[in-house]
């Protein structure tokens, strides 16, 4: 498909500079939310503004960032709007890695659970499942036309976090180097937050990013500690 037959639209919302998706199909006017989160209000006006009707929410991961919930595991107050407000309002499918699916609840027959290369018809476009654990078990990316959404998995410049519970530094070395280090220099990368940028392609990202040219897992494993590492 060329640029002319897919609808695709970024947005920051919240404040830890999280990118929520829009994509879809211009003719057929169906679209899927990456991710719903912080601001439920802004992405139902979003796609209604833009005469599209939302049908699924894909979900990369399932951090309260992503999927909104409680914060007190945060050790803080309060609640991150995000799947449970979003289905209230629209009627949707929400798909996840089968790998998390005990971390949503309460959303029956609304809950699909997903396995990597399974593929999801959004209008005349097909999107699929790519599964990339390390940050998490059931993380995953969604290819489609040539672009990978990402979530916390692959940024530009960087990676996800492997030092929180269930994240895998030796996972995510597999997840970068041969899972996404097998797709087409072409990819455009569209991340999960905002650390580096809106858009790069897995060319660059191969040649610059320092997190895919580690010659070894052991190489990997002996950088990866707390956080998001930066190398200079």
């Amino acid at each position: 498909m060329n640029e002319g037959t897919i609808y695709l639209r970024q947005m920051e919302l919240g404040p830890m500079q999280n990118f929520v998706y829009l994509v879809g199909d211009p003719l057929t006017r169906e679209c899927v939310v990456v991710d719903p989160a912080w601001e439920i209000d802004r992405i139902l006006e979003t796609a209604r503004g833009d005469d599209m009707t939302l049908t699924g929410a894909l979900v990369t991961h399932t951090h309260q960032d992503h999927v909104g919930g409680s914060l007190e595991s945060w050790g803080m107050p309060g609640r991150i709007p995000g799947v449970e407000e979003l289905l209230a309002r629209v009627p949707a499918k929400v798909y996840v890695h089968k790998a998390e699916r005990e971390f949503l609840k309460g959303f029956g027959s609304d809950l699909v659970r997903v396995d990597n290369h399974d593929t999801l018809g959004v209008g005349r476009l097909t999107l699929t499942f790519l599964h990339t654990p390390g940050h998490t078990p059931g993380s995953q990316c969604f290819l489609v036309d040539g672009r990978l959404i990402s979530g916390d998995t692959l940024f530009i410049g960087s990676c996800g976090r492997t030092d929180l519970p269930g994240s895998d530094a030796s996972e995510m070395y597999y997840s970068l180097t041969q899972r996404l280090g097998a797709l087409p220099d072409d990819t455009v990368l569209l991340p999960g937050h905002n650390y580096g940028g809106p858009a790069s392609t897995l060319g660059d990202e191969k040649r610059d990013n320092p997190f895919m040219r580690f010659p070894s897992l052991g190489d990997f494993l002996g950088v990866m500690g707390g956080g998001r590492i930066v190398l200079p």
